[in-house]
């Protein structure tokens, strides 16, 4: 099958940095039709994401994996955008319960090495249930959230799961969020406001004090080294000879090489 590569993606990226997140969305619409999904972790730029698909009316569903120990706080968010906003939201799960892990392998997460095990079964495998599915995921990655998402692309490839993921929000500073998010009564996730700057399972996620960093309350136990769950391929280690296989005809519409959906 046909390969695409990150420096496949180069030009498009630059071209992309003048347009506005729902004009990208429209692109993802148009280019990948359903063959493209959302990933939301039921956060606040999540939340900013499911709110433009629902207003534009895309029919985009939305992936949530529910790692078994989530938050109730999470689970109602999710439930709400299923209600109020009309979205698809489907839940994906691990194969194994936080139980039957622990019985097999220990608790995984008190530990560098079993974080990352721990992560990838219960937030990458699951992802990559639906592996094949789509072409494209829209994730909400900021580069305003520093660390290694502070140069995340708009588009990157996904050799987890094959897929492109879209971040539209990539240009969206933190005032520019907050605005949209009051501007637009979006729906947000209660945790935010119980000074969660960022969410995850509720074993590893703490709230953050006002002179720490954002990712401050995430593993919190096992130090700064260790931030990161690995579901975003931004999160990993990255390079421009990285690459997927998609179809011709799919390559070809990513690449602008028909000209009936262009934005």
């Amino acid at each position: 099958m046909p390969k695409l590569t990150q420096a496949d993606l180069i030009d498009l990226n630059q071209n992309f940095e003048e347009r506005t997140p729902q004009e990208l969305l429209q692109w993802a619409s148009q280019v990948f039709g359903d063959k493209l999904a959302a990933v939301s972790a039921m956060q606040e730029a999540g939340s900013v994401v499911c709110h433009m698909l629902s207003t534009m009316k895309l029919g985009v569903p939305v992936l949530f994996v529910d790692t078994g120990v989530m938050f109730q706080e999470t689970l109602d968010t999710r439930d709400r955008f299923i209600k109020e906003y009309g979205l698809n939201v489907i839940t994906l799960r691990p194969k194994q319960t936080m139980a039957e892990q622990t019985k097999e392998f220990g608790i995984l997460y008190l530990t560098v090495e079993g974080q990352k095990q721990c992560c990838h079964a219960r937030k990458v495998e699951p992802l990559n249930q639906v592996a094949g599915q789509y072409h494209a995921l829209v994730g909400s990655l900021r580069r305003s959230e520093g660390g290694k998402r502070a140069v995340c692309p708009i588009l990157q490839v996904d050799t987890e799961n094959s897929t492109i993921r879209i971040n539209p929000l990539a240009m969206m500073t933190d005032e520019q969020m907050a605005a949209y998010i009051h501007d637009h009564n979006v729906i947000v996730n209660p945790l935010h406001a119980q000074g969660f700057s960022t969410i995850g399972c509720n074993r590893c996620t703490t709230p953050v004090l006002p002179n720490e960093p954002k990712r401050a309350g995430r593993w919190r136990h096992l130090g700064p080294w260790s931030v990161y769950c690995g579901i975003n391929p931004a999160d990993r280690e990255a390079g421009a000879k990285q690459a997927i296989e998609l179809p011709q005809d799919v390559i070809d519409r990513i690449l602008g090489r028909e000209t009936d959906f262009s934005i």
